[in-house]
């Protein structure tokens, strides 16, 4: 079996965000606009998630997607669990940089980096390894349930990655999903379940790049630490004065996993 629903989460803003600084691993906690968007978005959810069960939260140990979490978690009564599996991509020396100064020590892994080469970051990680990851991370959690939600508090570079991955999409469709803003969240349902000999379940994206109206906006549009793409947003939840696209006219809303062997 496996959850029925998927929450996909991105943690409120940090300093390093509003100064667009590449995060990384580095453990850097939310600032003063970063928790009121988290407590303004765990208000949204938590009722969306009113009477669902089973329902069981996961996040990153990263102290920036554990206190969103925890916001959550206080309203809804359920444990968060921390995954470290969950965390950002490692973005090696590049961490605690901003763009201009990457570019000016590393042009051509910039270069590369924006183009959606699948480089290793500052020495650290690859996008592929980290979407990878925290991709196996959502679908080991998922299975782990009998239905119901599953809300999952991380990092918008590898929960974008993720998401293409759980829609059975090649690698390189990421580039077709906008960045995830600052306590944003992506929802998908449950397509078919998941397979014998850990095939993963298949999912139908249904929301993308949601916030709670009235949020604070953000310094930073997105996670520094990923490339830049097209906005995708629902109108209905879009923040007044944000360009908005209809997910089903942007070919979104109601995309179906092909079917994946080997677990590819």
């Amino acid at each position: 079996m496996t959850a029925d629903r998927l929450l996909l989460w991105r943690h409120g803003r940090t300093s390093y965000n509003e100064q667009g600084r590449f995060q990384g691993l580095v453990d850097v906690p939310l600032d003063a606009v970063g928790l009121v968007q988290a407590q303004a978005a765990a208000q949204v959810l938590a009722a969306r998630l009113a009477g669902v069960r089973p329902l069981r939260l996961v996040s990153s140990d990263l102290s920036r997607a554990s206190t969103t979490a925890a916001e959550l978690s206080r309203l809804l009564g359920v444990a968060a669990e921390a995954d470290p599996a969950l965390r950002e991509i490692d973005a090696g020396a590049w961490e605690g940089l901003e763009r201009r100064e990457i570019g000016r020590r590393w042009p051509a892994d910039l270069d590369a980096w924006n183009r959606g080469d699948d480089i290793r970051v500052g020495g650290g990680e690859r996008r592929s390894d980290a979407t990878r990851r925290t991709f196996e991370a959502i679908d080991r959690h998922a299975r782990a349930m009998d239905g119901g939600a599953l809300v999952v508090v991380s990092h918008g570079a590898v929960l974008r990655g993720a998401t293409a991955l759980l829609l059975g999409l090649p690698a390189d469709a990421i580039r077709a999903f906008a960045v995830l803003g600052n306590a944003h969240w992506i929802e998908a349902v449950l397509a078919s379940d998941a397979g014998p000999g850990g095939v993963p379940a298949r999912w139908r994206l249904v929301a993308y790049n949601i916030a709670a109206p009235g949020a604070p906006a953000d310094g930073e549009p997105g996670d520094t630490s990923d490339a830049p793409a097209r906005a995708l947003t629902d109108p209905a939840a879009a923040r007044p004065g944000r360009a908005g696209a209809d997910l089903e006219a942007a070919g979104v809303a109601g995309v179906d996993s092909p079917s994946r062997e080997n677990g590819g």
